[in-house]
């Protein structure tokens, strides 16, 4: 049996259409058979007829044949139209957008296929009309969209759900950053506290120093005081003692930059400061993820 290239279903409407293109034909022959008979039985009943009369015979004949034949072909044209209409519109339901090709209608090869295709359908069709007499019917022609409808809606629900599952687990994973966020941010204070205790400490020192230079000065001026004799050594020990105050002062400056020196480039602060990085970057991405 020749097919055509389409699926089960719409071959099956191929064939109904064709049933009833070779209905419709078969009336438009017998039409045409009764006008050559009525021609017969109303004029062929004399043995002779002169030239003109052949003429005036065929003339009407064939007026009445040129009728009947594009009466015919006017009715199947408008018959194509209501079912590429048909067509058309169930497609529109669809939002559908269908595309013909009229030279395709011209092919030799495809109207030879048609034709090897009706001939052997009809030569079944007769087959089983023979053995069974009764003809299935046509499933409806709304109850193929009513299952796509359900496919697709079926199909939606699902990558649904798969969306709200692929969600979840963002959210889930953005909690569990922002979480290590916070404990990283709380180990990043605690630094800080321990760098200021330092620096407290340092301050300190510093004060302590600056009151036992104050307490030096103290005891200088009452030792100035109490002996003039020694004012002058008084005075340079008093110098001396300022020059080791700026020192001290600057060394203490040094070694508190030493200090916070030493304490950025230890292994503790460094992994600190590229988590901190890394867990930034990672919720920028996440964030671009979520808004995505």
């Amino acid at each position: 049996q020749a097919e055509l290239g389409v699926n089960e279903h719409h071959q099956n409407e191929v064939v109904s259409y064709m049933r009833f293109a070779r209905f419709k034909r078969g009336v438009c022959l017998k039409t045409v058979d009764s006008c050559f008979q009525d021609l017969k039985d109303s004029r062929l009943v004399e043995e002779t007829f002169t030239v003109d009369e052949v003429i005036d015979m065929l003339d009407g004949l064939q007026s009445v044949v040129h009728s009947e034949v594009e009466s015919e072909l006017i009715n199947t044209t408008y018959t194509n139209v209501l079912l590429l209409r048909q067509l058309f519109s169930q497609a529109e339901k669809w939002y559908l957008k269908l595309q013909t090709d009229v030279s395709d209608l011209e092919n030799r090869e495809l109207l030879h296929q048609v034709a090897e295709f009706e001939k052997s359908e009809y030569t079944s069709s007769n087959e089983k009309s023979t053995a069974d007499p009764i003809k299935p019917k046509l499933a409806p022609l709304n109850e193929g969209g009513s299952e796509l409808l359900n496919k697709t809606v079926a199909h939606l629900q699902e990558e649904n759900e798969k969306l709200k599952t692929r969600l979840r687990t963002i959210e889930t994973q953005a909690t569990a950053a922002l979480d290590e966020k916070s404990k990283l941010e709380k180990s990043l204070r605690d630094l800080q506290m321990i760098q200021g205790d330092q620096k407290n400490n340092a301050n300190q020192d510093i004060t302590e120093l600056e009151n036992k230079v104050a307490a030096l000065k103290s005891q200088f001026e009452k030792t100035l005081n109490d002996t003039t004799a020694n004012q002058k050594f008084l005075e340079e020990d008093l110098m001396t003692t300022k020059h080791d105050l700026l020192k001290v002062q600057d060394q203490l400056s040094t070694a508190e930059k030493e200090l916070e020196k030493k304490f950025q480039q230890t292994a503790a602060y460094r992994n600190m400061k590229e988590i901190l990085t890394r867990k930034n970057e990672q919720i920028k991405d996440l964030r671009r993820r979520l808004s995505k």
